[in-house]
């Protein structure tokens, strides 16, 4: 029954596509990042529905019509050129089928960000590509909140398997980049039921994350809570949700969750946690010893051979920052960086653009919630080797159009105005 439901869905969608490509677009995104092909048994579960969708959508921007937006940004050519450097560090990858297979995949997730750059055309179509986003992220923070209440947080939360947040660490960190967005949506919301909806979808998707008990996600839940409040609107509203959370923590969570963040602080009698710095010195000497780093999935028994400290000791790198510098070296590091940092700076560009006008005060509180997001991401990110995972670049795209959004209606509002200058000067 799954299986028949999820193709009747992405059937109707691929129909509509044809005429408005935009309808691909949440399409991908929600099987991309919902996986919910994986939550079937049948034959959905290996049903090319990516292929599918992509076809669909590339031919309905040939037969639809359909307002598209420039593409162009210091932030898109700086992954236009991170795109570039990642095809050319394959070529040298020491994993060579590995190296093709991740590219096969980044650059399938790319095309599509940059479709959904072209095609988010007005605000009623990036709000519809939030809310897939948050459907399909938030579904795995509601269930997994549920879950956490009924074992009493003794028993950890995961993903999808088979997918970029199968692992608890992974899908701990999808959520810390969810609740600001389901936070935005809250904010925009003018019916009651959603907007407590979505407040219990915030706080069971808390439960979720802590209930993960991963020690990055921690790290990062405690740094996007300290910047939610610090940049919220409403601060009041801010401090309750905060303090609830911090209840929750408090008084629910077992002995087993504490005695796991207690680890934190003895990081260096932690078997897992020394195996990842074990990784990061192989990556840091790859990086060092090539231009090109040693491509994606350069961390095998062979490297580790090479230049870990200790060679049998090989283990995941668990970081995008140390991943990125590795696999791509110390240039697509630096393009990596470049790009987080210029879409933050873009996020306060909106905010400083927007905040004395009433009628764009929705890209303040998106810009401001994305902010949160990119928090997270940095934060938690930092343990965990999602460097390539489409959600952030999703976050990125999403920044680049409300700042095109932005631009346009401004655009339009002054347009009166320049003609009334121009009347005047040809009057005198």
């Amino acid at each position: 029954m799954r299986d028949l439901m999820i193709l009747g869905i992405v059937m109707y969608g691929l129909f509509r596509t044809l005429s408005t490509p935009y309808i691909g677009v949440y399409l991908w995104s929600w099987i991309s990042l919902m996986s919910p092909h994986l939550l079937t048994w049948g034959f959905a579960s290996t049903f090319p529905f990516a292929m599918l969708i992509a076809g669909g959508t590339l031919l309905g921007l040939i037969t639809g019509k359909q307002a598209k937006l420039k593409i162009w940004s210091p932030e898109s050519g700086v992954l236009l050129t991170l795109i570039i450097w990642v095809c050319i560090t394959t070529i040298f990858a020491v994993d060579q089928e590995g190296a093709l297979k991740e590219l096969d995949r980044y650059l399938k997730i790319q095309l599509f960000i940059f479709l959904t750059l072209a095609l988010m055309s007005d605000r009623q179509k990036l709000d519809g590509f939030i809310w897939v986003m948050v459907i399909s992220l938030g579904f795995y923070g509601v269930k997994g909140g549920i879950f956490t209440a009924l074992t009493g947080g003794g028993a950890r939360v995961w993903g999808p398997d088979g997918s970029f947040i199968g692992g608890n660490n992974e899908v701990a960190l999808a959520l810390i980049m969810t609740v600001p967005l389901m936070r935005y949506l809250q904010l925009q919301s003018e019916n009651k039921w959603i907007k407590r909806g979505l407040l219990a979808a915030i706080l069971l998707s808390a439960a979720a994350i802590l209930g993960t008990q991963s020690r990055g996600a921690f790290l990062g839940i405690m740094a996007i809570g300290a910047f939610f409040w610090v940049k919220s609107p409403r601060k009041v509203e801010s401090s309750i949700m905060v303090g609830i959370v911090a209840a929750v923590v408090l008084l629910f969570m077992p002995q087993t969750w504490w005695d796991r963040m207690n680890t934190i602080q003895t990081y260096d009698q932690d078997a897992s946690a020394m195996g990842r710095v074990n990784a990061w010195w192989v990556a840091w000497r790859t990086a060092n010893s090539s231009l090109t780093g040693g491509g994606a999935n350069m961390f095998t028994p062979e490297m580790f051979q090479k230049y870990a400290p200790d060679p049998l000791d090989v283990h995941d790198v668990h970081s995008i920052y140390f991943e990125m510098l590795g696999e791509q070296g110390w240039i697509g590091f630096c393009l990596f960086v470049t790009l987080g940092i210029l879409v933050w700076r873009r996020c306060g560009l909106i905010i400083k653009t927007c905040k004395n006008d009433p009628a764009q005060k929705w890209a303040v509180d998106l810009a401001l919630m994305l902010q949160v997001s990119l928090i997270g991401y940095a934060t938690a990110g930092a343990f965990l080797g999602l460097s390539y995972y489409d959600y952030y670049y999703d976050l990125i795209a999403t920044a680049l159009i409300t700042w095109r959004l932005v631009n346009k209606n401004t655009e339009v509002g002054l347009a009166p105005t320049r003609a009334k200058l121009i009347k005047r000067q040809h009057q005198y």
